[in-house]
């Protein structure tokens, strides 16, 4: 009777010997032994785990199968955030990331690891003591989606690590493809069976490894490429280069772009990216440019990250890809902001790797400066995932009835009057108060803390009162009340409470918080505060005239024209009108520059910088009572600034004044200004 351990052993050994040709047949593309031994190979695994099924292990070859369909697909959290890259259209933007990465390690030249840029899906896959226990996608970079099932379909996915000296957790990262062969042959079958057809690879691979029924992905011809990996802080194998990594992953059976190479200066990154462009349609695979990496670990390390991007990688992208097609018509999509953009409606056309069927026109200018008509033949660009645009026109190709654009007056959404103020390019609805297509921005903008300081309504709290019609301009939320929030997510009796108590607090505010919070075009916090001292009544600056306006310190002619056309919409005074009768109110001002007798002339009129820790106040309150005494306080040092207040570790802005020769003060010397006797104006 043959004894189990010699079951095991024979298990064992088919195993690795059927994952060595899994191996060459998959990953190398070099099959060493007929199929049909292939197959009496695998038969013979799956019969012995047939009659042992105890001795099944979850790495065997048999175990690529799918699964019963999920509900959905549960959340993952990265151990490590999958951060994205940086990108970079041209040369110039090449040469400034290899200068910055020079400057900050102070080296004359950086090595690179070149690596193609795949158009897939990027996904993670976590090995626990050398066995594949979780895959998921990248999602947001902080949170994915757990298709652990999925991806132990793919055969060229290793489901055990070949190393001897096993590592407790390892985390490979990479990308699904669908190789262009396969996208055609998958095409094929749906095409005969009468079903959709798949736009691109990248949406193949995508979709086909989002299946909740893992049996779907099985059938589909999905190929996983590795480029990294991250090792735990305690088990660190002794690699000094991102190219080491590489040659490890190889090491374990992952599959390599073949065309991963080394570098040293921007010369390298250049010529990599023009030899990839010239191969990319021989490629059995889409890319969508190249990728640079710091290839010495320590030196990555010692650059860091900024953002939600490292600083040591640069995706470079291919030049967009044009192509021509019919412009149907020009409609107009207005924003959150209130910008009136006009879209391109077009006959649908595939470039970059998508069905196109509408593209962006920017603004009115951009139309007359390509002499774009309705009817016209137009060259259409798309760079990665940009959105498309309007190139131009093929003026042989102009129909005689084309016909020209004319920005409309008014706005499409709620009828308000459109305006295009002097100096800028784009046309905007001036009913920012009313607007549905401004409603979030203009409701949340109201509410925020610089603003009318509601505590606790933030934007998810704003979409749900907006989908929920309970609120349609910032006036409505003074009708709230408990019964109407509760039930909302997250929203049980206690928040409901807090809320509306917070809303009955920011009815006692002040004029200038007020001015700030209606949105208007071109009035921060600064213009509002200036307008509320200067002149101190909401009925006199609505009814105040461009001209009257442009007389008040830092007014000029577009933001007096930005307010002028705010308040000259009927539905903006509608809504400012049921704010104030909901109880809204603040503090009549009397120490206006209108009506005050006197100022400190030490403040008054001159122009602040602040930088470093105050001890004895915040930077926000230094800045609040220096405008309270009719100063004005900048970001940036300028030969504009007549002072810098240097607090505790002041930064680079205490350097540029010192180059500048402007005034340092430091806090009891402020102090002292502020301090400073007013005299009669």
């Amino acid at each position: 009777m043959v004894s189990e351990k010699t079951i095991e052993e024979r298990l064992k050994t088919l195993r690795t010997t059927i994952t060595l040709h899994n191996y060459h047949y998959y990953t190398q593309d070099t099959p060493t032994i007929p199929d049909a031994d292939y197959d009496a190979l695998f038969r013979s695994l799956q019969q012995l785990e047939q009659q042992y099924p105890h001795l099944i292990t979850p790495d065997s070859p048999t175990q690529r199968v799918g699964a019963p369909p999920l509900k959905l697909f549960a959340k993952y959290t990265h151990q490590t955030p999958m951060l994205s890259l940086n990108n970079a259209f041209t040369a110039d933007e090449v040469i400034a990331f290899d200068r910055r990465i020079r400057e900050i390690l102070a080296v004359d030249q950086v090595d690179y690891a070149l690596e193609p840029k795949f158009d897939g899906l990027a996904v993670s896959l976590i090995y626990t003591d050398g066995v594949l226990t979780k895959g998921a996608t990248r999602g947001d970079g902080y949170t994915g989606e757990d298709i652990t099932l999925n991806l132990r379909t793919l055969p060229s996915i290793p489901l055990h690590l070949q190393t001897n000296s096993v590592i407790q957790q390892l985390e490979v990262r990479g990308e699904v493809v669908m190789l262009k062969a396969d996208f055609e042959h998958l095409n094929e079958q749906q095409r005969s069976r009468g079903d959709k057809l798949f736009v691109n690879p990248r949406n193949a691979a995508a979709g086909s490894l989002r299946q909740l029924d893992s049996n779907i992905t099985a059938t589909r011809k999905l190929t996983f490429f590795a480029y990294d990996a991250v090792f735990p802080v305690q088990n660190q194998p002794d690699f000094s280069k991102h190219s080491e990594i590489l040659d490890y992953l190889q090491s374990q059976f992952f599959l390599i772009a073949q065309q991963t190479d080394t570098t040293t200066g921007v010369a390298g990154l250049l010529a990599y990216h023009q030899q990839m462009s010239a191969l990319r349609p021989s490629l059995p695979y889409e890319i969508d440019g190249v990728v640079y990496k710091v290839d010495q670990l320590a030196q990555q390390e010692q650059l860091g990250y900024i953002s939600r991007a490292p600083r040591f990688a640069l995706a470079h992208k291919f030049p967009a890809q044009e192509v021509s097609t019919e412009l149907l018509a020009i409609e107009i999509q207005v924003g959150r902001t209130g910008a009136l953009t006009p879209v391109a409606r077009l006959a649908p056309v595939f470039v970059g790797g998508v069905t196109v069927t509408n593209a962006t026109l920017h603004n009115e200018d951009e139309i007359q400066r390509k002499q774009i008509m309705i009817g016209d033949t137009v060259i259409i660009r798309r760079a990665g995932d940009v959105i498309p645009e309007v190139v131009s026109v093929i003026l042989e190709k102009r129909p005689v009835d084309a016909h020209a654009f004319i920005m409309p007056e008014h706005c499409p959404v709620c009828g308000s009057k459109a305006v295009r103020l002097p100096g800028e390019a784009v046309t905007r609805c001036t009913g920012g108060l009313y607007c549905p297509a401004q409603r979030k921005q203009a409701i949340w903008h109201f509410a925020s803390r610089r603003a009318m300081n509601i505590d606790g309504l933030g934007e998810k709290l704003v979409d749900q009162l907006i989908s929920n019609e309970l609120v349609r301009t910032p006036a409505d939320l003074y009708k709230l009340d408990t019964a109407m929030l509760v039930g909302l997510e997250r929203m049980a009796e206690k928040s409901a409470n807090n809320l509306i108590t917070a809303i009955e607090h920011s009815k006692n505010t002040t004029l200038a918080r007020f001015i700030y919070a209606l949105g208007i075009r071109h009035v921060g916090e600064t213009t509002a505060k200036t307008l509320a001292h200067q002149i101190g009544d909401l009925e006199q600056l609505m009814a105040m005239n461009a001209e009257q306006l442009q007389q008040i310190p830092d007014i000029g002619p577009v933001v007096a024209r930005s307010i002028t056309d705010f308040f000259a919409e009927a539905h903006n005074r509608t809504v400012i009108q049921q704010l104030l009768a909901s109880g809204l109110q603040w503090p009549s001002s009397n120490s206006t520059a209108h009506s005050s007798s006197a100022i400190n002339v030490a403040v008054a009129g001159r122009t602040f910088v602040l930088t470093g820790t105050l001890a004895s106040m915040t930077r926000e309150q230094a800045k609040s009572s220096i405008e309270q005494q009719g100063g004005k306080v900048t970001g940036s040092v300028s030969a504009a600034t007549n002072y810098v207040v240097a607090g505790e570790k002041p930064g680079s802005k205490h350097a540029r004044a010192v180059e500048l020769g402007i005034p340092i003060l430091d806090e009891n010397q402020l102090l002292l200004l502020l301090q400073s006797t007013p005299e009669n104006e």
